[in-house]
């Protein structure tokens, strides 16, 4: 018997300074180090040189030395971070697919801006992040975020700017900034994207060998390395060129990685099976099995009689009453079935009466030995490890199914982001995230799986317009950058979605529940500069003092959606909302999400219609300047929210 000793009462205070370091990686976890106490000793401590960086817009000098993963232009780096923004999502409604109904969201455009735009309308609301960036092989294109340089400076280094005026550029081998160039593109974008993620959000990042130990740097360093859960290592096509050489420089490269961390370093995961295999690589079918009910530990208050057995030494497994319920459950199965009956029905028989129950069933018997023993049920898989060698990399193969000639180099399969999805414990309307969409593989997986079971998850890409070769087989087809492949993919993915169930439904028996198709439509909103003529513009809240000096300061070219969709987004409302539109007296209102804001745009409002809008109380309510007949009639409007609706928050632009 232990001996309970009592708690040593503290002498000392309490260690304020542990407490705010660990208030401190809360906020910015890249801020905290490793620092040396001068005696070899090395404890947790704070660079006070990154956190001033993070608190400033301008760039910070003065560095100690200390442990860190650094580069030429890390500080840059996290100041684009941290730099504002005058951009917005102007929506594309005729590229979208059941715009006033789905919850799904594809932008065109830059995702460094992107991400920027999300800071509000998405922070701490999506629940898993999965990129594929590029690789830095050194064949491949990157993202150049130098916005120092004009126009023609940048096409004079570069040659790269697209018909778009998007910062891409070949990242060559033979360049001085090789590592850096792509360390600064990557490590803004994970920043912003941290944001995010819910408390209990995942990311999964696909990388090869050529950055693996940067990609594992800037994570480390963004989400704090108790955040890391795996590397995973996945299968990739392995080519043959190296057949034709007598001699080879290395191994040829069978598998690649997938990056895992959580948001939380706390949050723990459901368990994750793998189907089981065989020999030859197919799935099997497992079977339950039976197990000796006795065990040597000796605890004997577990010893007591069953089958007329009572053991002189270790105990059983279970309690008497949980023994005596499962010999009970045994002889009514046997009633059912027979004495002997074959392993695969007694499967089915628990399956069907922990159906009908509601409850786990237990089974104990009398094997043809004469020793007790209890059922084992059907194994789930196999508990998985961070070795995915089962998955094949048939992303190609899959993408084929929807296009008949080869339109994408790399897609990543469907089954693995599947796995992906499920492994991060994404249920019904969890946001899924990828911000380096590609061939838009994360959507079709998002909505296949919501397929088969029923889910309601929603996902947003977001992909640059990057032209495609000309001579390649996908600028033949017709599509000038991946963003066009990757919006199709979803079209025809979709659809073939929606045929497969409505051939299920079509097929199934009678009483049987139909299968219901999941949102398959999605919004398009491309990335372009604000909607204002006044590129200082920001949506300020509505008072008398500002309203005076209000010019009506609109873009020619822009409309109402697009001034409604930045409206949105300075205003942190996610671009999914249901919208709507409805007339008052001839005056086209803009409602979203029933109550949560009404706009309308319409020049010379007038007071009847102010106040009908007012009558609806909602949460939010928007106007342009021009909307005012006079300088009086703006000021009037104060007083109207104020009697009618004084909850609601107002806005001019």
């Amino acid at each position: 018997m232990s001996i309970s000793r009592p708690e040593k009462l503290k002498m000392d205070t309490a260690d304020v300074t542990a407490a705010n370091i660990e208030r401190i990686a809360g906020i910015f976890p890249n801020v905290i180090t490793e620092i040396g106490d001068g005696n070899g000793n090395v404890r947790k401590g704070i660079d006070f040189d990154l956190l001033r960086q993070e608190l400033s817009g301008d760039y910070v000098e003065g560095r100690e030395e200390r442990y860190d993963f650094t580069w030429v232009g890390k500080r840059r780096a996290i100041i684009e971070a941290n730099r504002p923004i005058q951009k917005t999502l102007r929506p594309c409604i005729e590229e979208s697919k059941d715009w006033e109904n789905t919850e799904n969201v594809y932008i065109e455009g830059d995702n460094l801006d992107a991400l920027k735009l999300f800071q509000e309308s998405y922070l701490n609301k999506v629940k898993m992040i999965y990129i594929d960036p590029p690789y830095n092989t050194g064949n491949d294109f990157i993202y150049h975020d130098n916005f120092t340089m004009d126009r023609d400076e940048y096409d004079e280094e570069t040659g790269a700017v697209n018909e778009y005026g998007h910062r891409m550029i070949k990242n060559g081998k033979d360049r001085g900034r090789y590592h850096s160039d792509w360390c600064s593109m990557l490590y803004p974008r994970l920043k912003l994207a941290r944001n995010l993620l819910s408390e209990d959000g995942v990311i999964f990042v696909s990388i090869g060998k050529e950055e693996i130990h940067s990609l594992i740097g800037m994570l480390n360093e963004i989400f704090g390395e108790d955040a890391f859960k795996n590397i995973i290592v996945i299968r990739r096509g392995i080519k043959n060129v190296q057949a034709q050489f007598e001699t080879i420089d290395a191994l040829n490269h069978g598998h690649e990685y997938l990056l895992f961390y959580s948001k939380n370093p706390d949050y723990r995961f459901k368990k994750y099976y793998i189907a089981l295999e065989s020999e030859d690589g197919e799935d099997v079918e497992s079977t339950g099995s039976w197990n000796n009910h006795w065990r040597g530990t000796d605890r004997p208050t577990m010893r007591y009689e069953i089958f007329g057995i009572t053991p002189e030494r270790g105990q059983w497994r279970w309690s008497e009453e949980r023994s005596l319920k499962a010999i009970e459950n045994w002889n009514a199965l046997c009633e059912e079935l027979g004495n002997d009956p074959e392993i695969k029905d007694v499967d089915e028989w628990v399956k069907n009466n922990e159906t009908v129950r509601n409850a786990k069933i237990d089974l104990l018997r009398l094997s043809r030995n004469n020793k007790p023993e209890h059922y084992i049920r059907p194994a789930e898989g196999k508990l998985a490890s961070d070795l995915w060698l089962d998955l094949k990399p048939n992303g190609n193969h899959q993408l084929k199914r929807l296009f008949p000639k080869k339109l994408f180099d790399t897609p990543k399969s469907i089954d693995l982001l599947v796995r992906l999805i499920e492994l991060s414990d994404a249920g019904d309307d969890s946001i899924i995230l990828d911000f380096f969409a590609g061939s838009a593989a994360t959507a079709h997986a998002v909505m296949q799986l919501n397929a088969e079971d029923g889910g309601r998850r929603k996902f947003i890409m977001v992909q640059l317009p990057e032209p495609c070769d000309e001579k390649s087989e996908a600028y033949k087809a017709g599509f000038k950058n991946i963003s066009e492949i990757g919006k199709e993919r979803i079209r025809r993915a979709g659809e073939q979605i929606r045929k497969e169930i409505e051939e299920e439904n079509r097929q199934a028996k009678p009483g049987e529940e139909p299968k219901f198709v999941p949102d398959i439509g999605f919004r398009v909103f491309k990335v372009d500069e604000t909607n204002m003529k006044d590129v200082s513009y920001s949506a300020a809240e509505y008072s008398q003092e500002t309203i005076e000096g209000l010019v009506d300061n609109v873009k020619e070219d822009r409309t109402d959606l697009d001034l409604l969709y930045q409206v949105l987004i300075n205003w942190g409302l996610p671009l999914d909302l249901k919208h709507e539109m409805e007339e008052i007296d001839g005056y086209t209102i803009h409602i979203v999400d029933t109550d949560a804001l009404i706009a309308c745009f319409e020049p010379n409002i007038p007071e009847s219609v102010m106040r009908k809008i007012a009558e609806k109380k909602p949460l939010r309510a928007v106007f342009r300047d021009g909307s005012f007949r006079s300088s009086p009639g703006k000021l009037n409007i104060e007083g109207i929210f104020k009697t009618i609706a004084p909850e609601t928050k107002l806005r001019v632009i």
